[in-house]
């Protein structure tokens, strides 16, 4: 089995949660790290024992001793990375918001389509055990005819903002970014995993923290959204209200749940959902109660990789499975996943969360191809 050789770039959550993901499968070797200088770059790989260090991801893509380029930096900066890796024959593991705008994901997505390589995007949340148990009772029809659901992502970044926070970016316009393209995909890739395509939706895209007051007494006065609401009908039938939002006060973090003609389901987590923390809790009509579910011991740990759901950097394990379906599909064996074929998919159902709060209507996603 052939080594794979991986680039990062990013030396904060690339290396903290992307590198301790690379290193537990086999027959991968993370080989170089880019930063935007090169002292910084030359730092970490000293830093996390990295053989390479790049100041410039195009000259990254180029290297013919690297085979996959993980992109973990700013939407608007991305762009132009995966296309550098795709035009030099790299696989890409990209980062979430899949691109800043739709004409953007829509050129990345032909780029790929036309490559025959393989890419995958960082929307690891179907990787972790309480959502694979629940997508696995919902197919076992434990909760029968899917009829409706709720899904909430609300988080609290900047109601007390810290000004060594690294995502203060998150308040300029035309960085891609918002609560329902980053909170929103994360949910988005989860919903279409769980219950399938989207048909149509009315939604609400608006702020509510009109400023940022830091400690020092500066004030940053925000030009994105960070409070989304939408209701989205899928082709099943099924209705599920959908809430995002990254400036909520005492948050409740992640909760999924779906209720069908027999039975419920919820998965939770106090933040960012993970493997470590989010729980399953079930019941059916005849029991009348929801109880904690006990999740299957082959979701907890893979075979063959280094880290399990009980790893203390809580996003590594779904991250690694997502990762090591990747490395697979490379090497001829199943499917990668989610490919971005869902992330084009995902950034349609939020061109059409655009139009909705824009015109105050239903959209279906078919309008936007």
């Amino acid at each position: 089995m052939n080594t794979l050789r991986v680039g990062i770039v990013s030396a904060n959550w690339g290396a903290f949660a992307h590198l301790p993901a690379w290193r537990s499968l086999p027959g991968v070797e993370v080989v170089g790290i880019c930063t935007s200088r090169q002292e910084t770059a030359a730092a970490a790989a000293k830093k996390f024992g990295i053989e390479r260090a790049f100041c410039d991801a195009e000259a990254m893509a180029a290297d013919p001793d690297i085979d996959i380029l993980d992109c973990g930096t700013r939407p608007s900066i991305r762009f132009a990375m995966v296309l550098a890796a795709l035009r030099h024959k790299k696989h890409v593991y990209n980062s979430i918001p899949f691109a800043a705008d739709v004409d953007h994901a829509r050129s990345l997505h032909r780029a790929w389509k036309s490559s025959g390589l393989t890419a995958i995007v960082d929307a690891f949340s179907e990787w972790i055990p309480a959502h694979r148990a629940a997508k696995q009772m919902l197919q076992d029809g434990y909760i029968g005819q899917p009829f409706g659901g709720t899904c909430k992502f609300n988080i609290s970044l900047f109601n007390k903002p810290h000004p060594q926070f690294p995502y203060n970016w998150f308040s300029q316009k035309g960085m891609g970014v918002s609560a329902v393209r980053n909170l929103g995909s994360h949910a988005l890739h989860m919903l279409v995993y769980t219950f399938g395509e989207i048909d149509e939706l009315a939604a609400d895209d608006s702020q509510l923290l009109k400023e940022w007051h830091f400690p020092d007494g500066s004030i940053i006065h925000p030009e994105t959204n960070d409070f989304a609401n939408a209701l989205i009908r899928f082709k099943s039938g099924m209705v599920l209200q959908l809430q995002v939002s990254w400036s909520a006060t005492v948050p409740e973090g992640w909760r999924l749940e779906a209720f069908g003609s027999k039975g419920r389901f919820v998965a939770a987590a106090p933040s960012f959902p993970t493997a470590l923390d989010t729980t399953l809790h079930a019941g059916t009509l005849e029991s009348g109660t929801l109880e904690r579910v006990e999740l299957p011991e082959p979701f907890m740990r893979t075979a063959g990789i280094g880290i399990d759901a009980g790893t203390q950097i809580a996003p590594a394990y779904p991250m690694a499975l997502a990762m090591n379906s990747m490395v697979e599909a490379i090497r001829g064996h199943g499917v990668a996943r989610p490919d971005f074929e869902q992330a084009w998919y995902v950034e349609r159902i939020q061109e059409a969360v655009r139009r909705a709060a824009a015109d105050r209507r239903w959209v279906k996603v078919a309008e936007v191809h």
